[in-house]
């Protein structure tokens, strides 16, 4: 990786909004608090994320609530503006994404796990790795009316927890570390409060009805892994080319800890 000069410039992107606030913004706090210049992206807007506002009216509040919790972490948000179960592994796709990648220009990439238990999710987590990997290419362009630059390098990537830890057939995933945010795990309460609009509905489509407590008591299984009070998973993408040395571990020193 070439000489970094300058706080390092992470980019959190995943799906959909409050995907982030479970799975990582302990994690973004942390890395705030060290001055890093965080940015915030969700694929879509939450259009399906309700049974009684129109697609257009809840995507309308959705970006809203994303916007105050990026907020509260001092955070830039962007809306990819693709729709909730129609993400797509496609070459328009990819473009997009890839100007994402131009446009914040990360040296840290956090983003979904490639298998979850949807496809929004697989999918957001193949096209961000494409485009952490294209976005470099002088040659790739992505067709937008003013692109931006190609990048210098490809930035570090890593993936979040699947929800709930588990594969397709619900047995555990291996992580590679656990991050301890017992120290910030209030501040990630508050930024997944700001989605208040999905409590109702998580309650109504997927049976659950404790949106905070279900967050706080994951987050606290996996900080018990490593004997702390609450904790956040992540595994590192270390394929060719991407960069091998763990500078999330380099970032927050003791915070990281290897799974057991």
């Amino acid at each position: 990786m070439s000489a970094r000069t300058g706080p390092v410039r992470v980019l959190a992107i995943h799906a959909h909004p409050d995907d982030i606030e479970l799975q990582c913004a302990g994690t973004l706090v942390l890395l705030k608090q060290l001055g890093c210049i965080i940015s915030v992206a969700t694929m879509t807007p939450g259009d399906c994320g309700s049974a009684e506002l129109s697609a257009d009216e809840i995507a309308s509040v959705r970006r809203m609530e994303a916007e105050r919790s990026a907020e509260m972490l001092g955070a830039d948000y962007t809306c990819v503006e693709f729709r909730d179960l129609s993400i797509t592994h496609d070459n328009d796709s990819r473009r997009r994404v890839t100007e994402l990648i131009r446009r914040t220009r990360p040296d840290l990439v956090i983003t979904a796990p490639p298998i979850d238990y949807m496809s929004d999710h697989e999918v957001t987590s193949r096209l961000v790795r494409d485009a952490c990997f294209n976005a470099s290419c002088p040659n790739y362009v992505t067709l937008q009316w003013d692109p931006a630059a190609p990048t210098s390098q490809i930035p570090h990537l890593y993936y979040v927890d699947a929800i709930q830890g588990i594969d397709y057939y619900g047995r555990p995933l291996a992580t590679d570390f656990i991050v301890d945010i017992s120290t910030t795990f209030e501040e990630k309460l508050k930024m997944l409060a700001c989605h208040e609009s999905q409590r109702e509905w998580l309650r109504r489509q997927h049976g659950l009805d404790e949106y905070l407590d279900g967050c706080r008591r994951w987050s606290a299984a996996r900080g018990l892994q490593i004997r702390v009070e609450y904790g956040e998973a992540f595994t590192q993408h270390r394929g060719h080319p991407y960069p091998h040395d763990n500078l999330l571990e380099s970032l927050l020193g003791p915070k990281v800890v290897v799974a057991t």
